[in-house]
């Protein structure tokens, strides 16, 4: 299970791209981290997919690599991209929001960030990646988007209980802000 909570918290790594400036530096809500996460799934699954391919059926969801699963979660990808481009110009310096203007901009991003997250998926973990991915085939991209991020915000705070240092719990720093 704990294997699952770090693979769904590694799917919101774009954040990563933000500055390492952390001691001033601004928060992200749920909804601009989900949008962040949304935007990131499409390729995320696909470079799985990829990644796993030797190690899952030819059934697998996740090796299909086309179909109504990316799909569905690219035409939501499309529609988080304007909300996700305002959650990385607030992280970002101003002068990144022009550049995310470029309709070259999103491939970019997102060829760069799905490597990423994926590389750090253990090869023997490609079956829980897969009946994860499966279980939440079924949700609306927004849901998955929503415990993505859910699962983030837990482990940093179990983290935070258990007096782990961030860079070594493989728990992305994503600076979340406070819930009410």
């Amino acid at each position: 299970m704990r294997a699952a909570f770090r693979l769904a918290a590694l799917l919101v790594v774009p954040a990563l791209l933000a500055s390492p400036a952390a001691a001033q530096r601004p928060c992200l809500t749920d909804a601009e981290a989900e949008s962040l996460a949304t935007v990131a799934l499409p390729d995320v699954i696909r470079e799985t997919g990829r990644v796993c391919a030797q190690r899952l059926p030819a059934t697998s969801l996740i090796r299909s690599g086309g179909g109504p699963l990316i799909a569905k979660y690219q035409a939501a990808a499309d529609r988080a991209w304007p909300a996700a481009q305002g959650a990385i110009a607030k992280l970002s310096d101003p002068a990144v929001t022009l550049l995310l203007q470029s309709e070259y901009a999103r491939p970019v991003l997102t060829s760069l960030i799905a490597p990423l997250v994926v590389g750090r998926v253990a090869i023997e973990d490609c079956g829980t990646v897969d009946r994860l991915v499966t279980l939440l085939e079924p949700l609306p991209p927004a849901n998955t988007a929503g415990v993505i991020v859910t699962t983030l915000r837990y482990l940093k705070a179990d983290h935070a209980r258990s007096g782990a240092k961030s860079g070594k719990t493989g728990v992305p720093e994503i600076p979340l802000c406070p819930q009410p």
